[in-house]
């Protein structure tokens, strides 16, 4: 099925993904993974396709695994900016952030 999404359950939020889809996810295995490394995410909450048929799990679908391509271990998203400002007083901080994520592809949906 071309058309098939499913929902998965991915740090603690759900996230809703395609076949062929690039996405980022949190950063796996500490950015030591290799480009091509395939990761198989179980906690699979809703299969579907564009028909409008679905398999809604509760709170798992039973023998849906969604399968992920790792296509860059470590891209950087954009910088945050924290501003500490205390007024009528000389206390000014910035401090910035950048958010370390894996890039996968999603290379097939099971169930």
């Amino acid at each position: 099925m071309a058309d098939t999404y499913a929902i998965i359950e991915e740090s603690g939020g759900q996230r809703k993904v395609a076949a062929d889809e690039t996405i980022l996810i949190d950063l796996y295995n500490g950015g030591e993974a290799k480009a091509g490394d395939t990761i198989t995410v179980d906690k699979v909450l809703v299969v579907g396709s564009a028909g409008g048929d679905a398999k809604i799990g509760a709170p798992y679908v039973d023998g849906a695994s969604v399968t992920l391509e790792i296509t860059e271990p470590v891209v950087k998203g954009d910088k945050l900016y924290i501003y500490k400002f205390r007024p009528k007083s000389t206390y000014q901080r910035k401090t910035g952030h950048r958010q370390r994520y894996t890039a996968v592809k999603v290379s097939g949906i099971n169930g």
